[in-house]
């Protein structure tokens, strides 16, 4: 049977960190950038109510006053108690919610990639190595509603909670279990929403701020990514030497 060729498969991170492994967040964002397009680092965006100070998280990056255009409450809520568990503030710098992650996401449902317009979606709809790209066809705004109703019931049976009250364990397990495919529903594959949005929460952090996420540039300050700055030709003359400066965004802001 023929496969497609399409949407990039990302590598996942919860199996690492519950085999023991748990390798550095530098190490950890260095490897991602090389996954995310060129696209999403510099280029376009667009409006968390006060359902984020329900949730056990409250950050700058995900103003109470914004109003998410795709997620519905609920929705929202499993967004930011998700993002928080997939990449938490440590010592090492703030994490996705602060960031402004969330914020990031659902900007995206809103635009072409949000609705599959930017690879094939035609059949066939076959099972096949992640190298041959995305293969389901559900598009991204499709596989999230269905699979955050899906995580919420089972969370509802199993917990008489939804995924946003669980404590953080409770939370991480659920995740660890749709990463390794141990959970998974009919209407969408656990696997495959846990893929989303991994994927997406990493474009988040590392993206543009214009884009929602990164809004303190924090995740390139770690990673040593200059960002948008113009003057750092001379600096690749001279190699492993750390750059001085701060990254700068797109639209002129820098870090602190």
């Amino acid at each position: 049977m023929s496969v497609k060729f399409g949407k990039h498969q990302p590598e996942d991170n919860m199996s690492k960190k519950h085999n023991g492994d748990n390798p550095s967040r530098r190490r950890f964002l260095q490897k991602t950038l090389s996954l995310i397009p060129l696209s999403v680092v510099g280029g376009s965006i667009a409006p968390v109510n006060t359902l984020a100070a329900e949730t056990n998280t409250k950050a700058a990056g995900v103003s109470e006053h914004y109003v998410p255009s795709f997620f519905n409450n609920e929705e929202w809520r499993f967004i930011l108690a998700a993002t928080d568990r997939l990449i938490p503030a440590d010592n090492n710098g703030p994490g996705a919610v602060s960031e402004g992650v969330p914020v990031f996401i659902d900007k995206q449902m809103e635009l072409p990639y949000g609705h599959g317009q930017l690879w094939y979606m035609q059949a066939p709809f076959a099972n096949a190595a992640p190298e041959l790209g995305y293969q389901s066809n559900l598009v991204p705004r499709e596989t999230y509603r269905r699979g955050i109703k899906a995580i919420n019931d089972h969370c509802q049976q199993q917990f008489h909670q939804v995924f946003a009250d669980l404590g953080h364990e409770q939370q991480e397990e659920i995740l660890h279990q749709l990463e390794t495919g141990k959970l998974t529903f009919e209407a969408v594959p656990g696997k495959l929403f846990f893929e989303q949005l991994l994927d997406n929460a990493k474009e988040g952090y590392l993206a543009d701020p214009m884009h929602g996420g990164n809004q303190t540039l924090a995740s390139w300050k770690l990673i040593g990514f200059p960002g948008a700055r113009a003057d750092y030709q001379q600096v690749m003359d001279n190699p492993n030497k750390a750059y001085p400066l701060g990254p700068v965004s797109i639209s002129g802001k820098r870090s602190v």
